[in-house]
């Protein structure tokens, strides 16, 4: 026999493989302690400092006795593969004496040292440490983890500067998209896109990096990324290879989004023949219960299946059956599809049958697999279909899509007897050889599934003194009230203490996604502190998962289980009272100017964590944006209205629309419920407002109708007279949106409303600019600037800017209005305000005297107003594109852009449809002619 080859990895999920094979039913917590050992190789560690790394502050009684087994443990794997001398007792504690070329991290380090940077980054397979929990392991990966980004930064720094910039776009756009907020990453992006001719593009990673690190950490880039920024502006020759030399295209990369592949995937051998028998095209669905393992197959069998599609191994969760979260929608997977194919933003077109087109026509000449899981029914992944490809499609739901035509389907079942029996000996060990009986027993209580199955065995292998006949014996008990999977789950929250029962219990009640620990602890009305310790310790009893940092969530099946337990004792209304107070105090961060619209929300009866600063107000909005709306909609019918008002402000900004109309609609409901003429009157202005913002002038006109037929108090009459005055503006009915902005103003200066007043006044000077009044335009102009500066109020400084450069460019004076223009996409920009952005760059487009740059700013503009969906900043983008083509007399261009503008202007019912109807039939003309001259030249 040959000498066993041993390798332990550290860089991805910890394992110990020998001869190329990973040894499995190592135990988690054992695991962390070798892996802790290697990363000190060399170093003698004392018991104290294991345990200090592997629990922290919080070490249980039987810390040490735990490493004692651990040790036992490892020593024990270590000699059964012909290695026990790699670890040693020393005086002072343990060391590990790892051969040169065993541990993946130091030959990491090895590499990169001798700059042979892509095999060092080659031996990476997910994040450090990914599959252990341990005290030390966050700060270990967070290391690692820079330092895998700074070799990348390297490699890619030497790849740009030998002239391979076009075979590293798509990787390195996946990796900023994954590390959004590294300066060197976003710099060499900007680089390679402008080397690759695409300035445009270019300008806008670096535009879309300085957003992210102002919004995050409130800070500028550095110098050299300004400097580089500035340079790709400008095309400034010194960003050019210096060397122009043809250089050979080196392999391509493949896109790799699969999930981690389980080392103790057991059993399905009929599955697996039958899947692998795929080869080239076909869209095979996985359908089978909640927690029978459909997932968990599926990446097992794309793993497998790898190497046969070269070309990209992708996958999407479509979350059809995750509580709280409604699934993501077709377009939205393709967007995210195509994304990982590599296909830049820019590319990606609005409509949905449009991203399925681009969808299968990138999927023509190459050999992709895709894993879309979670799927809810037929409907939802039918435009997601490849068309003629060497695409293999993996589809999971919970129901049987049998009305998906040419699909392949694969009903799974729970385990069988043989195969629930080695997963469960897989994850115990030794203990199940010695009690077949018992293994039976506790297999049979699991109802063989798989997800049962895996979360008794881990209680069992972390109880040590248990035996598999205890772990049945308690199991039983509890098969009275609780059937299949409940049984073990109701295993799993008794080994918890009272408070972590309770918690667990309240969280199954919380209606959104995820939580943090200033909502539950709202939730379960404790303090922060004790919030955060039952959190991470139902993380730890895998009750829970994280998902992302600070945030805590939980597995589809056990939020049901928490549900069914659950009682509402008030949680819930704690929880949305908890909301309301911590986005008023978001919102004083963000719109300071508006506090006073806010001082009738009774003051909290507990102190609210405060926040800092804006950056953290819009990072705690948007990462609870989802579940406050969720609250509002399945929660307690209080405080609605409320809510309404202190949202409102944040929800219009962002362009969050959908969940405006939400929370206003409820908050209407509940006013007419309780005869709360002041809220209903609000809730049917902050409709009209919201309905205007997309582009539903009818049901903007039809909310502002009722919110004055109902009102009384002078602020409201005023917005909704606002409203309605903006409709008839866009209508081009000017007399009578001179009528309603006029007595909007009247009312506001009524009410010493100033921030109300400069808004109407700027409103009321493009309807002037369009009456030929421009001088009297002007001073309206110049007076709402001022006011708004005075109320401090830069959203509307920004607002009045954009529209002072529409009446300078009436006027003639157009380096005057791209100066406001520029000046409004500044402030927008600033204020993460990317709808608005939209409409302030189409003014400067429209005020360049040049076409090649009114096409680059109307682009810019389209892009931004695709991101929020904003229909008139759209159809004014086409609009002007369409004309800036013609005049560079791209004709076909000019015509495709005009008819998208037609559609949409048909849409919002306004006056310009007619203007580009008429353009198109010129433009038609235009491009007969040149096509009759072209063929009227001599050939």
């Amino acid at each position: 026999m040959g000498e066993t080859m041993l390798r332990f990895t550290l860089l991805g999920p910890v394992q110990m493989v020998v001869d190329g094979a990973p040894l499995t039913g190592i135990a988690p917590r054992h695991r962390a302690v070798l892996a802790y050992l290697l990363l000190n190789a060399g170093r003698v560690i004392s018991i104290e400092r294991l345990i200090d790394a592997m629990w922290g502050y919080d070490r249980p009684d039987t810390a040490r006795s735990q490493i004692h087994a651990s040790i036992t443990a490892i020593r024990k794997v270590l000699r059964g593969a012909g290695a026990g001398h790699l670890l040693e007792t020393r005086a002072g504690g343990y060391v590990a004496q790892p051969e040169p070329g065993q541990v993946d991290a130091q030959e990491f380090t090895e590499l990169v040292a001798a700059g042979e940077l892509r095999e060092a980054l080659d031996l990476w397979s997910g994040e450090a440490l990914e599959d252990v929990h341990a005290h030390y392991v966050g700060g270990v990966r967070e290391l690692w983890t820079d330092r895998r980004l700074s070799a990348y930064e390297r490699l890619v720094e030497g790849e740009l500067a030998a002239g391979r910039h076009g075979d590293l776009l798509d990787e390195l756009a996946a990796q900023v998209t994954a590390n959004p907020l590294r300066e060197k990453l976003n710099g060499h992006l900007v680089l390679a896109l402008h080397r690759a001719g695409r300035q445009a593009d270019a300008l806008a990673a670096a535009r879309s990096y300085r957003t992210a690190l102002a919004d995050e950490q409130g800070l500028d880039p550095g110098h050299a990324f300004t400097e580089l920024e500035r340079a790709v502006l400008a095309d400034d020759p010194a960003l050019r290879l210096a060397d122009a030399t043809p250089v050979v295209p080196g392999p391509p990369r493949r896109s790799t989004f699969l999930p981690y592949d389980i080392p103790d995937f057991s059993g399905r051998a009929v599955e697996l023949e039958q899947l692998g028998e795929h080869h080239g095209s076909a869209v095979v669905t996985i359908d089978g219960m909640a927690g029978v393992g459909k997932t968990t197959l599926a990446v097992h069998v794309a793993h497998r299946l790898a190497t046969r599609y070269p070309d990209g191994r992708l996958f999407i969760d479509l979350h059809a059956h995750t509580a709280g979260r409604e699934p993501i929608d077709a377009a939205a997977a393709l967007e995210a599809l195509l994304r990982q194919l590599g296909v830049p933003a820019d590319r990606i077109p609005v409509t949905l049958v449009e991203r399925s087109a681009l969808w299968r026509a990138e999927l023509a000449d190459r050999r992709v697999l895709a894993v879309l899981d979670n799927a809810l029914d037929a409907e939802h992944v039918r435009p997601l279909l490849p068309g003629h490809s060497d695409t293999l499609l993996l589809v999971t739901s919970r129901r049987r899509l049998i009305d998906l035509d040419g699909a392949h389907a694969l009903s799974v079942d729970v385990l069988g007897d043989e195969d629930a029996a080695r997963l469960f000996e897989r994850i115990v060990g030794e203990r199940a050889h010695h009690e077949p009986d018992a293994v039976r027993e506790v297999l049979r209580l699991c109802g063989h599934l798989p997800l049962a199955i895996r979360i008794s065995a881990a209680r069992l292998q972390h109880r040590p003194r248990w035996t598999v006949s205890y772990l049945a014996g308690r199991l039983r008990d509890h098969r009275r009230l609780l059937d299949g999977v409940s049984a073990a789950f109701a295993l799993s929250y008794e080994q918890l203490h009272e408070a972590e029962q309770r918690m667990f219990r309240l969280l199954g009640l919380a209606p959104g996604r995820d939580i943090d620990a200033y909502g539950a602890a709202a939730l379960a009305g404790i303090s922060e502190d004790e919030a955060e310790e039952l959190l991470e310790g139902l993380l730890d009893a895998h009750m829970l998962l994280q998902l992302e940092p600070g945030r805590y969530t939980f597995h589809d099946l056990l939020r049901e289980h928490a549900r069914s337990i659950a009682e509402d004792d008030g949680a819930v209304m704690r929880l949305l009272v908890y909301y309301l107070h911590r986005s008023r105090a978001a919102m004083d961060r963000l719109f300071p100017h508006s506090v006073s619209q806010r001082e009738g929300i009774p003051q909290p009866a507990a102190p609210i964590a405060p926040i800092r600063d804006a950056a953290e107000a819009i990072a705690w909005l948007d990462a609870e944006r989802s579940n406050i709306i969720a609250t509002a909609v399945h929660g307690p019918e209080i405080c609605l209205g409320l809510l309404a008002l202190t949202m409102r402000p944040y929800l219009d900004q962002q362009a969050h629309h959908d969940d405006a109309l939400t929370l206003h609609t409820l908050a209407l409901q509940r006013s007419r419920k309780l005869g709360d003429r002041e809220v209903q009157a609000r809730a049917l202005t902050d409709l009209a407002w919201t309905y205007w913002r997309r582009g539903e002038y009818e049901r903007a006109e039809e909310h502002a109708h009722q919110a004055l037929d109902g009102c009384e108090e002078d602020h409201e009459r005023a917005r909704a007279l606002l409203t309605l005055g903006n409709v008839a503006l866009r209508r081009r009915q000017d007399t009578q949106a001179e009528q309603y902005l006029k007595q909007a103003l009247d009312l506001t200066r009524i009410g010493a409303d100033t921030w109300a007043e400069a808004h109407v006044l700027g409103l009321l000077a493009l309807v002037l600019d369009r009456a030929g009044r421009p001088e009297e335009a002007r001073r309206h102009l110049d007076l709402a600037l001022a006011l708004h500066r005075k109320v401090g109020n830069p959203a509307g400084e920004a607002v009045t800017l954009n529209h002072l450069g529409v009446v300078l460019r009436h006027q003639g004076e157009l380096a005057q209005a791209r100066a406001r223009h520029e000046q409004a996409a500044a402030l927008y920009r600033e204020l993460g305000n990317t709808a608005d952005e939209a409409a302030a760059l189409n003014g400067l487009a429209e005020a360049a005297d040049d076409p090649a740059r009114a096409v680059e700013e109307h682009t810019a503009a389209l892009a931004l107003a695709d991101l929020t969906r904003n229909r008139p900043e759209q159809a004014r983008a086409h609009d002007g594109l369409a004309r800036a083509h013609l005049a560079l007399g791209h004709s076909e261009q000019a015509g495709a852009h005009g008819r998208l503008a037609l559609g949409l202007y048909g849409e919002l019912g306004v006056p310009e449809a007619e203007e580009v109807r008429t353009f198109l039939e010129h433009a038609g003309q235009s491009a007969r002619q040149e096509h009759k001259a072209l063929a009227q030249e001599p050939r």
